[in-house]
């Protein structure tokens, strides 16, 4: 086979996933249906939420924008890999890797937030119901997504143009199926550990503040439903916060290996196979879990397709007496 060639010398070169696959045709498929999966299912939770009355709530509005998030997330990296995968030419322009490190860093910050304050908003559900409505209306809302985006963008006009302007001048193969950081960085002619350890800090502060919203968010919802009288109330309670319990789960504890654990544990291998788990499949399980143990997410999902399928019945019934 023909090796990649680099066109100029800014462009870099992706090595991919696994470095030389043996089935790029089924390791294309597998990851496609993957895509597939993920962008539908996300698609398909946002028109949800958007057509069900039942579902015009804060939670569900916020479930939204986790959703928005996920898409895009998911389009930053996985097109890309798809190409590479078929294509020998799997190289990324300069400006193209930088767009891809500040579009990265924006979508995982600005989850990061989005799922603190979707852990503030079950408290407020759980313990305080009656202020619910004043405490999480429309407009705190608005300005809950508002901060979560821009919150993750800080992130992203930090550390892209920084890590861009180191020179570039060795080797321009990164070990990666895309422009992550610290792979991008081993490329550098010059030593970037006092930056990387900056950069660690950032990320680890970046993570604190969610972290403690959620924790204290849920001790204080596991002490009101602890006290709570009523087991339909704990049930509902249990319900309710599983599903963001799972997903939060998940999620930081792939950002707690990249961001947090010592250069020592970290291998290229270790660490695409944990990007694969927070960029794409991630993005596909979050729309899964909150639909699956979710009755008005499913009960809204029944609706839509009820009324998709009365609607093809009744064209059909129209066209056979037409003709």
């Amino acid at each position: 086979d023909m090796e990649p060639t680099l066109h100029n010398s800014t462009d870099f070169l992706l090595l991919g996933l696994i470095t030389r696959p043996a089935l790029p045709g089924l390791i294309f498929t597998v990851v496609f249906s993957i895509f597939t999966v993920a962008v539908t299912a996300n698609m398909v939770m946002v028109l949800l939420i958007h057509v069900d009355s039942r579902l015009h709530t804060p939670m569900y509005f916020l479930l939204s924008q986790l959703s928005i998030m996920d898409t895009v997330y998911i389009c930053v990296t996985v097109p890309k890999m798809l190409q590479d995968l078929l294509s020998k030419e799997k190289t990324i322009s300069f400006l193209g890797c930088a767009l891809q490190i500040f579009l990265y860093l924006t979508l995982i910050g600005g989850e990061f937030f989005l799922l603190g304050l979707m852990a503030y908003d079950r408290y407020v559900a759980v313990c305080n119901p009656l202020r619910y409505p004043l405490l999480m209306n429309r407009r705190i809302c608005l300005i809950m997504v508002l901060g979560s985006w821009v919150g993750g963008s800080l992130d992203g006009f930090m550390l892209t143009p920084v890590t861009m302007s180191f020179p570039y001048c060795g080797s321009r193969e990164i070990n990666h199926f895309f422009c992550e950081i610290p792979a991008v960085l081993k490329l550098s002619c010059i030593d970037t550990s006092l930056y990387e350890t900056l950069m660690y800090a950032c990320c680890v502060l970046m993570l604190l503040i969610p972290i403690s919203i959620i924790s204290v968010s849920y001790t204080r919802i596991l002490i009101t439903v602890y006290r709570m009288n009523s087991a339909e109330g704990r049930r509902k309670a249990f319900a309710t916060c599983s599903s963001h319990i799972m997903v939060v789960s998940m999620f930081y504890g792939a950002a707690f290996y990249t961001n947090v654990l010592p250069h020592s544990y970290h291998t290229p291998e270790k660490d695409k196979a944990v990007s694969v788990f927070y960029t794409i499949l991630t993005p596909m399980l979050n729309p899964l879990i909150y639909s699956l143990r979710n009755k008005e997410v499913a009960s809204a999902l029944r609706k839509v397709l009820g009324r998709c399928a009365s609607s093809q019945r009744i064209r059909a019934g129209d066209l056979s007496r037409k003709y």
